[in-house]
């Protein structure tokens, strides 16, 4: 069977029953026939030349088609083997992930052509391994890898109250990053607390299903973004460099590599990359008095080169964000909509006077305050 796979790798056909529902259970597929779940994983997420051919929307030259057509044949037959029907563990267990939903369109189709139109009707759509199926990733230091367990929950923009114009700008860039249009590279900044990250969130919540995709980096890691964008260039997806609490001490130089990155060398940045950071400081780098020792007086002009060093790395970012504190106002308005949400009965004045008390202990008006608020609510029931 091994010499009828061209395009295709091959899956392990030796694999046991633990090991199958070990993968079933890791990869969100343990519901009905878990050995045809087993192969349907298999196939939607084994980068080959042409499963990659499809993700970025070219149609298969007939060679090719023909490639995998003759892998399609080998594989129904796998998918078929009835010496593997694991149904009876798993028959009532309901789980619609996109491969178990995969599974049964597979078990439906009358022949292996019916199955490649499938197939690469699901690669056009959603791509192809590991973002096809997963929002956010992280850098391990040698390969990308899907974050596990991601945090985001379905948090949304609307969700974030208060920050109308902040929204509405990052909204505007990410949307035309998506459609293919001119746009920038974002800085976040502002209070602790107030969203910025959650902004980052929201966004991959939202345009997800349109091919955005977040992968997290930290300073330590900037010398590997020119790897990573090798990698990331012949992707049909968009993807946002995510940075968060992005600082520099006085004696930090890291900020030279990154502004060079963000600037752009002899190697351009990507089409499908851009970089958003978030950083509790407008300027990013930390300054101390003594950067305006070498001040210049010339005129009425006054210019330190150390001073304009340190704030040259924002000034790369095309479009700054600014995230301060909420107004009490706009505080309650948050403390509202969470007890809301999280279905807390209590008296409103109660609850604010609460959050009042709770704030001025905690560091200030801010959402992550907020949100820290009604989790100790809901702790106490």
């Amino acid at each position: 069977m091994t010499e009828n796979l061209i395009a295709y790798s091959m899956p392990d056909l030796n694999i046991s029953l633990h090991d199958l529902i070990k993968n079933a259970y890791e990869n969100n597929y343990a519901s009905g026939n878990l050995w045809q779940n087993y192969l349907t994983h298999f196939i939607l997420n084994d980068e080959n030349f042409f499963s990659l051919e499809c993700e970025r929307r070219k149609a298969p030259e007939a060679t090719l088609r023909d490639i995998a057509l003759l892998d399609f044949d080998a594989l129904i037959k796998l998918f078929w083997d009835d010496s593997r029907d694991f149904q009876e563990f798993f028959h009532n267990r309901k789980n619609n992930s996109p491969v178990c939903e995969m599974s049964k369109i597979i078990a439906s189709c009358e022949n292996s052509r019916e199955v490649y139109e499938q197939v690469t009707s699901f690669y056009e759509r959603y791509g192809v391994g590991m973002f096809a199926f997963h929002k956010a990733f992280r850098f391990d230091g040698s390969k990308i890898v899907p974050v596990a367990n991601e945090n985001l929950g379905s948090m949304t923009l609307d969700d974030l109250i208060g920050y109308d114009i902040q929204k509405a700008e990052l909204i505007r860039n990410t949307e035309a990053f998506i459609a293919g249009r001119p746009a920038n590279n974002v800085l976040l900044y502002g209070d602790g607390g107030t969203g910025k990250s959650t902004s980052v969130k929201a966004l991959l919540n939202k345009y997800f299903t349109q091919g955005l995709r977040v992968i997290e980096l930290y300073k330590h890691q900037f010398k590997s973004i020119l790897d990573i964008s090798k990698v990331l260039r012949e992707r049909n997806y968009k993807f946002i460099i995510f940075i968060d609490d992005l600082s520099f001490e006085e004696d930090e130089s890291e900020y030279k590599l990154l502004k060079a990155i963000i600037e752009g060398g002899i190697e351009t940045r990507p089409e499908n990359i851009l970089i958003y950071a978030t950083s509790n400081r407008r300027h990013i780098i930390r300054e101390i008095w003594s950067d305006r020792d070498d001040m210049e007086h010339n005129g009425d002009i006054h210019r330190s080169d150390t001073v304009e060093e340190k704030l040259s790395l924002a000034s790369r970012f095309g479009i700054a964000i600014n995230y301060s504190a909420p107004t009490r106002k706009i505080y309650h308005e948050i403390i509202i909509n969470l007890a809301k949400k999280a279905g807390l009965d209590i008296n409103e004045s109660e609850l604010l006077a609460g959050a009042d008390r709770w704030e001025i202990q905690h560091g200030g008006k801010t959402g992550r305050a907020a949100r820290q608020y009604i989790d100790y609510l809901l702790g106490g029931k």
